[in-house]
């Protein structure tokens, strides 16, 4: 990730302890030593128990990271995602249950996702004979893209199966990286066949299924759940600065940034206020622009699952000189030499130094 985005995902994110609860218990399970674990990010387990305590995102990764390293089990977001079951997220999970429909839980689940991580928002959409559930990084994930991928997609599928009983299955999985040595792990978990190297990250449910009514529907018990829910976030969104909701909302879109006007219509503002405001905050709309570009630039050329045009094209710009053009005044070098020495191992900081 460039360093004026991680800087800028360090400043915005703030993450709940709960998740890491189960993580730690995952690890406990497994015999890795979680006080052992916490400390090298100078973490206490009161301070995993503290419901109130919450930790950024550079501590966040890091905990993974080394969690990663100390079980020596790569699957190990699998299996985290397989102890997440409804009742672990909350007031969400308690509305999700009392769902009328696997519709209606898709949709809660879309709209609050935010209370729970804002690293990935959830959408969906009919595709031909399925619903296709996408989950899009709000922030570029990089080395936690696979685990923090497959633990939210996993308890997501396994909400859908309680709620439904079984009666809207999964029928495929997709993940946007290579097939790592546990896929028949990955296949036996999700229960159904799961595709890798794939250009989107979800699953794909029966259309027919989704509308469907739920025996365990209890529409009281959800109205009510819901109404906390939009309380919480409006509680959440009060406090996010104004320029970590544009950031968040370009990063949502990256198919078609919207425009400055558009933008300021989405926030209920004029131009010239949302222009005053980021002002305020000092940053402007064209600069939180520029970064988002840059930030999917780089995670589009290293993933290559595109060629420069298609990315150029998602990025806005009309033509794939101008996009040559801006990635070098990024990154020092040119795409195809970027992604040439991303994939032999070479870090930022040693390709800059290269050219400077």
């Amino acid at each position: 990730m460039p360093p004026q985005s991680k800087q800028t995902l360090d400043e915005d994110v703030t993450l709940p302890v709960y998740y890491l609860r189960q993580l730690a218990e995952q690890l406990r399970s497994m015999g890795t030593e979680v006080g052992e674990w916490l400390k090298l990010s100078r973490l206490t387990e009161d301070q995993l128990n503290d419901s109130c305590f919450t930790l950024r995102y550079a501590v966040f990764r890091q905990l993974v990271l080394d969690a990663l390293t100390l079980a020596q089990e790569p699957a190990l977001g699998l299996f985290v995602g397989e102890r997440l079951v409804a009742r672990t997220h909350g007031i969400l999970g308690y509305a999700a249950m009392n769902s009328g429909t696997i519709r209606q839980a898709l949709e809660l689940t879309e709209r609050y996702t935010h209370l729970r991580i804002s690293l990935l928002s959830i959408s969906h959409e009919v595709h031909q004979r399925d619903v296709r559930v996408n989950f899009t990084e709000t922030y570029p994930l990089d080395d936690l893209r696979r685990p923090l991928l497959e633990a939210v997609m996993l308890t997501v599928k396994n909400t859908i199966d309680a709620i439904s009983m079984g009666a809207c299955q999964v029928r495929e999985v997709a993940f946007p990286f290579a097939a790592p040595s546990y896929a028949g792990v990955a296949r036996e978990l999700f229960g159904c066949e799961v595709r890798y190297g794939e250009s989107w990250a979800g699953f794909t449910l029966p259309l027919e299924a989704i509308d469907t009514p739920l025996k365990l529907a209890d529409p009281e018990a959800f109205r009510q759940a819901a109404m906390i829910c939009q309380r919480e976030l409006d509680k959440l969104e009060a406090n996010e600065s104004l320029a970590a909701k544009v950031r968040r909302l370009l990063l949502e879109r990256p198919n078609g940034f919207p425009s400055l006007q558009v933008t300021a219509r989405r926030f209920h503002l004029t131009p010239r206020t949302l222009h005053r405001r980021l002002l305020k905050e000092g940053i402007s709309y064209r600069q939180i622009l520029e970064d988002v570009r840059h930030t999917l630039a780089v995670e589009h050329v290293k993933s290559g699952r595109f060629s420069l045009e298609e990315i150029a094209f998602k990025l806005g710009y009309s033509d794939l000189a101008n996009f040559r053009r801006a990635f070098k005044r990024w990154e020092s070098v040119a795409p195809s030499t970027y992604l040439a020495q991303y994939r032999e191992g070479a870090t930022p900081g040693d390709r800059r130094a290269a050219y400077d």
